[in-house]
C-alpha cells in the first residue's frame, strides 16, 4: 500500500501554516481529518506570547480551553491521539493545572491513556530555594513537564504496518514514561518552544507516515517541521502573524524521507482565517 493520502476535503488544509484562532479554524475543518495532535496551550501566566493575551481569569481560561478540546475532539479521527504538554505553575500560588486539563478533557469523552514525566534537566539554574537548610518554607522546584496522552473514542489508531518508522530500539526507551530531554536553548522569537526531540518521540511513537499531525497553538512550528522530516503531512495554526512566518520559514527548509511522498509546500502555503487571505 501506498502512503495514505489526506481525507477528501483536507487538501486546502494538509501542509498549511495557518494564521488564526485555535477553535475558529478547527471549526473549519472537515470532520475525522487529524491523526495526531501535539500542542502546549498558552500558559495564562502573562508570558509574552505574540498574538495573544496570556493573563486570562482561571475559569474563563479553562473554559476557553474546554471549547478548543471539544472543536478539535470533532477533527480527530476514530482513535486519533491528541498530547498535551503542561508544565506545574507558580510556587508561591501552586496551581496543578494539569489535574484540571485532564479532567475537563476526560469530562468531554476522551480517553486518558497515560502521562509522561518531561525531565528537563533544568536543576543547574536554579535560584529559588526558599529557607536554604530549613523545614522553615523550602521550596520544591518544577524541574519537570507533564506530557498528557489521550485518544478519541479508542485506543487502536488504524494504519498499514508497512508506515511505521519507529525502530525497536525507540519504541523500547519511548515506552518508558520518563523522559530525559534538554529544553530548547534556540527560542526562535518564542518564550515557550518545544525541543525537536520531544516532538520526534511522539510523532514516531504516535503516528503513521502519512498521517497528519497538527498543533493548533503552533508557535514558530516545531511540530510542523518535525512532522515534514518524519513524511508526515503538518497542519499549523497559531494567532500570531510573526510565528507563522517564523514557522513558514522553517517548514520550506525541511525535506521529508526521499521514500515519503510528502508534496513541498503548496504556493500560497500560509493564511488567515476566517477570511482566508493569502499573505504570501
Amino acid at each position: 500500500m501506498g502512503e495514505p493520502r489526506p481525507r477528501r476535503g483536507l487538501a486546502s488544509w494538509a501542509d498549511r501554516i495557518v494564521e488564526g484562532d485555535a477553535r475558529e479554524v478547527l471549526d473549519a475543518l472537515p470532520r475525522e481529518s487529524v491523526h495526531l495532535a501535539i500542542t502546549s496551550p498558552p500558559y495564562n501566566l502573562r508570558i509574552p506570547y505574540r498574538g495573544y493575551s496570556d493573563d486570562l481569569a482561571p475559569e474563563e481560561y479553562l473554559r476557553w480551553l474546554r471549547e478548543v478540546w471539544k472543536a478539535l475532539q470533532r477533527v480527530l479521527v476514530p482513535g486519533g491521539r491528541f498530547v498535551l504538554n503542561v508544565a506545574p505553575t507558580s510556587i508561591k500560588n501552586f496551581r496543578p493545572i494539569h489535574h484540571d486539563l485532564s479532567r475537563d478533557l476526560r469530562e468531554l469523552g476522551y480517553i486518558m491513556r497515560t502521562e509522561i514525566i518531561w525531565y528537563k534537566q533544568t536543576m543547574g539554574r536554579r535560584t529559588a530555594w526558599g529557607s536554604w537548610r530549613s523545614p522553615s518554607n523550602p521550596h520544591i522546584i518544577p524541574s519537570w513537564e507533564y506530557v498528557l496522552v489521550f485518544s478519541k473514542g479508542q485506543w487502536n489508531l488504524p494504519g498499514d504496518r508497512a508506515l511505521v518508522d519507529i525502530s525497536a530500539h525507540e519504541f523500547e526507551t519511548f515506552s518508558d514514561g520518563f523522559w530525559k530531554i534538554p529544553p530548547e536553548r534556540v527560542r526562535k522569537g518564542h518564550p515557550a518552544p518545544f525541543p525537536e526531540e520531544l516532538i520526534e518521540r511522539l510523532v514516531k511513537f504516535y503516528s503513521y507516515r502519512g498521517n497528519l499531525v497538527l498543533d493548533m497553538f503552533g508557535g514558530t512550528g516545531t511540530v510542523a517541521a518535525v512532522a515534514r522530516r518524519l513524511g508526515r503531512h503538518y497542519l499549523h495554526i497559531d494567532s500570531s502573524d510573526e510565528y507563522c512566518r517564523l514557522a513558514e520559514t522553517r517548514v520550506r527548509a525541511v525535506h521529508p524521507p526521499a521514500d515519503a511522498p510528502i508534496p513541498p509546500p503548496p504556493v500560497g502555503h500560509a493564511f488567515r482565517l476566517p477570511a482566508a487571505r493569502r499573505v504570501r
